[in-house]
């Protein structure tokens, strides 16, 4: 059973990596590949109907994954299923997602993130990053150093989700806290070509940024829960707040659909309250 696994994954990691999926697409969906196969015990050819139900009950009552862990684990099944060019099960479906309001940081909190960060050039580098162009953790990892222009204010974000190429617009401050972190990055001796480099001179990975994240989010006194998608919301929200359109918020944050972007529609409630204050209902007493 341990050789059919690793065999299972080895081929599923080797695939996806050849579809220039990224490192944590890779991460996470050989995890949930490696739950199933352990779980079912199967050949993915062999596997029937009634194994994808007790796989789906075993989701929801043994490892008590919520709606959207089920949506995500059902996804990278259905992505294994096509590596093998095998037609999945008819009920290898999943839950709909409940559509939650995004969570996101108000301007004094953000402004509390930046003003911490500031005690180290790479940490405010990274911060500014994050909260001024909306970047996914991954895309801000795999950022070169050739990617940044900082005389034109542009990063060029290679093999985005989708594998799409797209340009981003940098603001005054966060092409500031590049250029300054630039003068130590340049420093370093080492081989890789990544813009952040962690302590060991490697290129950062996901978690390793998500920790970071969270250690300022403490030591600026937020309470909230911050992470680096948190920064993405904050950014696609205060634009949409500052009157960017739609299709401006939809390129660039990257989005293949314009439905996902509308999310940040709902965020708006200055507008919906100036629209509330004018088309109130009003009752009078006749």
């Amino acid at each position: 059973m341990v050789e059919l696994t690793e065999k299972t994954l080895s081929s599923f990691k080797r695939w996806m990596s050849n579809e220039r999926k990224s490192q944590l697409t890779v991460r996470q969906y050989s995890f949930f590949a490696s739950l199933f196969i352990d779980f079912i015990k199967k050949e993915i050819k062999e596997i029937n109907e009634e194994d994808i139900e007790r796989f789906k009950q075993f989701l929801v009552v043994e490892k008590k994954y919520s709606k959207s862990s089920q949506y995500l684990c059902i996804k990278a099944l259905r992505l294994l299923y096509k590596s093998y060019h095998i037609q999945p099960p008819y009920n290898l479906t999943s839950p709909k997602r409940p559509r939650s309001v995004p969570k996101y940081l108000t301007e004094h909190e953000t402004s509390r993130l930046l003003s911490l960060a500031s005690r180290n050039p790479k940490t405010l580098a990274i911060i500014s990053t994050l909260a001024y162009t909306g970047l996914r953790v991954s895309e801000l990892c795999s950022l070169n150093i050739e990617d940044v222009d900082l005389e034109e204010k542009v990063m060029r974000v290679r093999h985005g989700k989708g594998d799409k190429d797209r340009i981003v617009i940098m603001s005054d401050e966060c092409a500031d806290s590049i250029e300054k972190y630039m003068k130590f990055r340049v420093m370093i001796r080492t081989n890789s070509e990544a813009l952040f480099l962690s302590r060991k001179t490697s290129r950062y990975d996901p978690t390793s940024i998500q920790r970071l994240v969270k250690k300022v989010a403490k030591e600026s006194g937020v309470i909230k829960n911050v992470t680096p998608h948190v920064l993405r919301h904050t950014f696609a929200t205060s634009i949409m707040r500052n009157g960017a359109n739609l299709r401006f918020i939809q390129e660039i944050l990257g989005h293949s659909s314009i439905s996902t972007t509308q999310i940040y529609v709902h965020l708006d409630d200055g507008a919906m309250r100036q629209m509330y204050q004018k088309h109130k209902p009003v009752y009078r007493s006749r």
